[in-house]
């Protein structure tokens, strides 16, 4: 595929897992429901493509349940300081389906997907992965991270944009008058 990736990725929809968890969200996204669906799955999808070997199915399960929950915080509190309320659903989620033991790598995977600077997380290597797949997906795929043009066009074309970047847009205008010396509270260094 490129040298990002040594494994072909095939684009793989519908995906259960994430088609399972957000389903309950959906009343409660509204409108932003399709763009915010659409965006999981692209970034899910760069996530499989930036790993350097294939994922595992485990792998694979962790990041489908990060993605759905790490910008779900957007509707949960109606706010761009949206990763502190994300986290305790995504908890929610995990305890319910027995699978407490991913809690702290989920937080992490959510609560630094968008730290500017590389993470060095070694126990979690996940949270670096899931970090430059957002970036991917975040930026319109003009940051690349060294995956394939023609992977990021076939990924838009099959999980359209939907209006989720007009959307964050929207929300960080109205944040930016409320909260001028704050304009970015999702960021980290």
């Amino acid at each position: 595929m490129s040298s990002a990736t040594n494994h072909e990725i095939l684009i793989d929809t519908p995906i259960a897992l994430i088609e399972e968890i957000l389903a309950p969200w959906k009343t409660q996204i509204g409108a932003d429901f399709d763009g915010y669906k659409n965006h999981v799955y692209r970034m899910v999808h760069c996530c499989f493509a930036l790993s350097p070997a294939p994922i595992s199915d485990v792998e694979k399960q962790k990041v489908c349940i990060a993605a759905c929950f790490h910008d779900i915080g957007l509707w949960v509190r109606d706010t761009l300081d949206y990763i502190p309320p994300s986290l305790p659903p995504a908890e929610k989620y995990l305890q319910e389906s027995g699978l407490s033991e991913w809690t702290e790598e989920i937080k992490q995977m959510i609560s630094e997907h968008h730290k500017l600077t590389k993470s060095d997380d070694k126990t979690y290597p996940l949270v670096e992965l899931f970090r430059r797949a957002d970036l991917v997906d975040f930026s319109l795929g003009i940051v690349r991270a060294g995956l394939p043009r023609h992977f990021i066009v076939q990924l838009k074309s099959t999980f359209p944009n939907a209006g989720f970047h007009r959307m964050l847009l929207r929300r960080s205008l109205r944040w930016f008058v409320r909260h001028p010396l704050n304009p970015a509270p999702m960021m980290k260094w």
